[in-house]
C-alpha cells in the first residue's frame, strides 16, 4: 500500500503546509518561483519538513525536467550521467537528497554544470552547509533554512489525514493530538506515519473482533476491516493513550525510515550533558553498530565540548578536536576507540554553557539595537586621514600596563558601543575553574559588570 505520507504529499505551493517565511504570499522563494527564474539552492533543515516535496513542487510549477539522486547511493558516475542527459533538456533541475554526504570529488563534479546553467541544483541537507558543502559550490547556491513544523502546521497535517480517511469511508476522530505531536517532533513524515500506524492497528482490531482470519493481503485486510467498521456504524478514536500504546508496540516499524538516527544522537548528547558515561557509551555503541558516519559523531562531540562544557574544562575542546582529527585519519573500525575515549571524557567533565549563553545574549543585543558605532578609541586607524578623524585616539595598549602583576597587563577602558556600557553578556558558571575566572574579572573590573 502507498504510505499515507506519500498519498498526502502536496502538489502545489497552495497545498504546501509550513515554511511560510519562504513560500507564503510575497515571500522570497515564492517570488522567485512565480518569476520562473530560480537559482541553484540548498534547503537546510531537519528531516520530514518538506525539502523533497518543495523541490518537486518547484519542478511541477515551472514544468522543468526533474532528476533526483540520493547522496547515500549515488557517486560521480551517476552525477555525470544526469548532467549528460540534462544537456539535451531545457532548464533541468537536479535534486540531491542529503547532499552533505557527498565528498569533495562528488561535489566538484557538479560545479561546471551549475556554473554553465546546464542544471539548476537543489540540494537538501540536515547539516550546516557552511561545513558540509565545498565553498565553490556553496557560493553558487542560495541557502534557504526550513523550520520544524509548529503545532498549527501539525494540526493541519492531522486534519488532512482525517479528511483523506473520510474519502475512504473511514471516520477518524482525533480527540487528543499531544502524543502525536510529541512523537513526531516537528517531522511531518513521522507524524503521518504515526497516524497511519494507529489507524491501521485500530482497523486490524476491528477486523479481529469480527472474527475474520488475517491471512489475506494487507489491502484486503484493510477493506475487510473497513466493512466491519461500517457494519458497526462506528468510528476510530485517536487519543494520547492509544497513540502511546501503538507506537511503543511498533517502534521498529515506526522507525524503518531512519528517523531513529536523530533520536539516538539526541540521546547520546543528552547522556553526555547529564554526565552519564554509561548512557553515552551505550548510545555511541548503537550508532557504531548501526553504521553511523563516525565523522558525524565526532563533529557532534566537537560542538558539545564548547556548547555544554566550555571554560569549565577547556581541555574538552582540545580532546574533541583531536578525536575529530583521529577519526578523519583512521576511520572504522579502529576509530571507535577514539570516539569512546572522547565520549566518556566529555560525559565525566564539569559542565557549563556560560560561553554559549554569552553569545546568545550578545546576539540578542545586536538584533535589538542594530549596528551600533564602534567607539573611536578602538577603531582601526591604518591611514593618516583616519588618525586625523580621531580613530584610535585614547586607546590603551594593555601590554603597556604591567605595573600590577596580579592584573596581568590590564588597562580599564570602554570596549562596548555607546548605550551598552556596563552590559554583562558573559556570566561565568559555578565550576571551580569558572569561579576563578569570575574572581579575576571582579579584580579587574570592580563593579562595572557586577561580577
Amino acid at each position: 500500500m502507498t504510505p499515507l505520507a506519500e498519498i498526502l504529499r502536496p502538489k502545489s505551493l497552495d497545498d504546501y503546509i509550513g515554511q511560510q517565511h519562504l513560500i507564503g504570499p510575497g515571500a522570497v522563494l515564492r517570488t522567485l518561483i512565480e518569476s520562473g527564474n530560480i537559482p541553484s539552492m540548498i534547503f537546510w533543515g531537519p528531516p520530514g519538513i518538506g525539502k523533497t516535496t518543495l523541490a518537486m513542487i518547484i519542478s511541477n510549477t515551472l514544468q522543468r525536467p526533474f532528476h533526483t539522486l540520493s547522496a547515500i547511493s549515488s557517486g560521480v558516475k551517476e552525477v555525470r550521467d544526469v548532467i549528460n542527459k540534462a544537456q539535451e533538456e531545457e532548464g533541468a533541475i537536479l535534486f540531491i537528497d542529503e547532499i552533505h554526504r557527498f565528498n569533495k570529488a562528488q561535489q566538484d563534479s557538479l560545479l561546471g554544470a551549475v556554473e554553465r546553467g546546464t542544471i539548476t541544483l537543489i540540494g537538501a541537507t540536515t547539516e550546516n552547509p557552511s561545513f558540509e558543502v565545498i565553498s565553490a559550490l556553496l557560493s553558487r547556491c542560495q541557502v534557504y533554512v526550513l523550520k520544524e513544523f509548529d503545532k498549527e502546521d501539525m494540526r493541519q497535517l492531522i486534519a488532512s489525514a482525517v479528511k483523506h480517511y473520510a474519502t475512504q469511508g473511514i471516520t477518524v476522530e482525533v480527540r487528543e493530538a499531544e502524543a502525536l505531536m510529541r512523537i513526531s517532533g516537528g517531522d511531518a513524515r513521522k507524524l503521518l506515519n504515526a497516524v497511519e500506524l494507529v489507524v491501521n492497528k485500530s482497523l486490524k482490531r476491528v477486523h479481529e473482533v469480527q472474527g475474520v482470519q488475517d491471512n489475506t493481503s494487507a489491502e484486503a485486510n484493510v477493506l475487510n476491516s473497513l466493512n466491519s467498521l461500517n457494519s458497526l456504524n462506528s468510528k476510530l478514536i485517536i487519543d494520547n493513550a492509544t497513540v502511546t500504546e501503538v507506537i511503543q508496540q511498533n517502534l521498529a516499524f515506526y522507525d524503518k525510515g531512519g528517523e531513529m538516527h536523530y533520536d539516538v544522537i539526541s540521546a547520546f548528547i543528552k547522556s553526555m550533558r547529564g554526565s552519564d558515561p554509561n548512557g553515552a557509551v551505550y548510545w555511541l555503541a548503537r550508532m557504531i553498530e548501526g553504521g553511523e558516519d563516525p565523522l558525524f559523531i565526532a563533529r557532534r562531540m566537537l560542538i558539545f565540548a564548547s556548547e555544554d562544557i566550555g571554560n569549565a574544562n577547556p581541555n574538552a575542546l582540545l580532546l574533541a578536536n583531536a578525536t575529530f582529527d583521529a577519526v578523519s585519519k583512521i576511520g572504522y573500525p579502529e576509530c571507535r576507540i577514539n570516539l569512546s575515549q572522547c565520549a566518556c571524557y566529555l560525559a565525566c567533565s564539569a559542565k557549563s554553557n556560560a560561553t554559549y549563553m554569552a553569545l546568545a545574549n550578545a546576539q540578542a543585543a545586536v538584533k535589538r539595537w542594530g549596528d551600533l558605532p564602534v567607539p573611536l578609541h578602538i577603531r582601526n586607524a591604518p591611514t593618516k586621514l583616519m588618525k586625523n578623524l580621531g580613530y584610535g585616539d585614547g586607546y590603551k595598549y594593555a601590554h603597556d600596563f604591567n605595573g600590577n602583576a596580579a592584573l596581568g597587563g590590564f588597562a580599564e577602558q570602554e570596549y562596548l558601543p555607546q548605550g551598552l556600557e556596563g552590559t554583562r553578556f558573559y556570566e561565568p558558571g559555578t565550576t571551580p575553574r569558572e569561579q576563578e575566572t569570575r574572581n579575576s574579572l571582579r579584580q579587574r573590573w570592580g563593579q562595572k559588570y557586577g561580577y
